[in-house]
């Protein structure tokens, strides 16, 4: 088949969908389709700027391509699941969540004026629209299909992918909790910074980039903790694969998340993960004392937990484990069988 994967793409970025969507077009090729990734650059502010966007995806012709027929494209977040095709099917990564859940937040858009208020009403009514066309709908975890039924009605199979491909491998602990999420304030790094600063017995390790890094290095500057965290940036996939494999938990909490690829990520790894109550997706997978520790969003407590696995290797290594069979099922194998069948 002919397969176009559609990724709005916000230049300069790169996070958990650029590398879902890169690998879903790999892994396409290697089973023989003609697959192709179909990116448009994504800006979402200000507040009318979102429903431009989404029109420019609206707007494409994706019926064909060079004189060929293009037979399916799989849409993934918002909005390149506007798009209009005979057999568009989507593997729903997240919608526009500053129009639902977050709004209202610090991690909002939309203000208190009629007209912020019916630009937001708008997006939900695309929404509706166009995920109503999709002739298979899927959703990457649990909370992004709750999420979608409770704003839409509509009921999307659950599907997780498997994370990057890195030469994943475990290996003894060298004490250090690890952070390889993006940089953002969603993805609440500072409070695994916090933590340290309540707590001794843990160093970390902050292996990744984006646009809130200068602030929490400020954080931990000020906390003291200049000897205790090492910011190493974005990092190559050698070097990812043995931070995680040396360190001695992943930490992976942010903001009711869509899915997140780090507890499969550490899983892999034979690492457990801590993250908190209120993350979203990595709880479909991070089972307290199974898989990890789950524990209030509170610095306290994840500092707690972080010298906790330090000190009691053994359990460590066996909720690693347990991850680790979990991890081992979500295979592409698996998932594309079920993306077209």
């Amino acid at each position: 088949m002919r397969i176009a994967v559609l990724r709005p793409q916000v230049p300069f970025a790169r996070g958990g969908a650029e590398i879902f969507t890169d690998e879903l077009v790999a892994e396409l090729r290697a089973r023989g389709h003609e697959a192709d990734l179909v990116s448009v650059p994504f800006k979402w502010y200000p507040g009318a700027r979102v429903l431009t966007q989404a029109f420019l995806w609206r707007m494409l012709d994706l019926d064909e391509a060079d004189g060929r027929k293009i037979d399916v494209v799989v849409a993934t977040k918002f909005p390149s699941y506007v798009v209009r095709h005979r057999e568009k099917r989507v593997w729903l990564v997240h919608q526009f969540r500053q129009a639902y859940e977050l709004d209202g937040t610090e991690l909002g858009q939309f203000g208190p004026s009629a007209e912020e208020r019916a630009l937001r009403r708008q997006v939900q009514e695309l929404d509706r629209r166009a995920l109503s066309e999709a002739t298979r709908l899927f959703a990457t975890s649990a909370n992004v299909a709750g999420r979608l039924e409770r704003s839409t009605g509509l009921v999307a199979e659950v599907l997780p992918h498997p994370p990057q491909a890195l030469p994943y491998r475990s290996a003894p602990s060298e004490g250090f909790v690890l952070s390889a999420s993006r940089l953002d304030r969603a993805k609440r790094i500072d409070l695994l910074l916090e933590a340290a600063a309540l707590r001794d017995g843990f160093d970390m390790v902050i292996a990744s980039d984006g646009p809130d890094r200068e602030r929490l290095e400020e954080v931990a500057h000020a906390r003291g903790l200049d000897g205790r965290v090492r910011f190493e940036g974005r990092v190559s996939a050698e070097r990812l694969a043995e931070l995680y494999a040396t360190c001695s938990s992943v930490f992976y909490a942010p903001v009711d998340e869509d899915f997140g690829m780090g507890p499969f990520e550490a899983f892999l790894s034979g690492k457990p993960v801590i993250t908190t109550t209120d993350s979203g997706g990595p709880l479909d997978v991070v089972h307290d004392r199974r898989t990890g520790i789950v524990v209030r969003p509170e610095a306290g407590a994840v500092g707690e937990a972080a010298v906790w696995l330090r000190e009691h290797e053994a359990e460590a290594e066996a909720f690693g484990r347990e991850g680790k069979r979990l991890a081992d099922e979500v295979t592409w194998d698996r998932a594309i069988a079920r993306l077209f069948a």
